[in-house]
């Protein structure tokens, strides 16, 4: 019974320490990706795209991860991307 609750409490700090970080890395896509859209819609282009870049290097970096799924991360990025270059296209 000893070793088990043992292994059970080391189980449940380390998912919890894993919860913590990958809650720390979402939250970071999360923020970049309000950043770029707020300056999107200003008509910032370069801060823009600038802010672009560093969004899909955090998706890029979660996805590799495994804290959000491939497809999630490209449909993303995909996303972000029409949004920009419809932007510089009415410029």
């Amino acid at each position: 019974m000893a070793t088990k609750r043992s292994s059970a409490e080391k189980r449940h700090r380390q998912s919890e320490e894993r919860r913590i970080r990958n809650k720390a890395v979402k939250s970071a896509v999360r923020t970049s990706a309000k950043k770029f859209l707020v300056l999107a819609r200003k008509k910032e282009v370069d801060e823009a795209g600038l802010a672009l870049k560093d969004m899909i290097k955090k998706i890029d970096t979660a996805a590799q991860k495994g804290i959000i799924k491939k497809n999630t991360a490209a449909r993303k990025k995909s996303r972000m991307q029409r949004f920009f270059n419809s932007l510089k296209a009415v410029q």
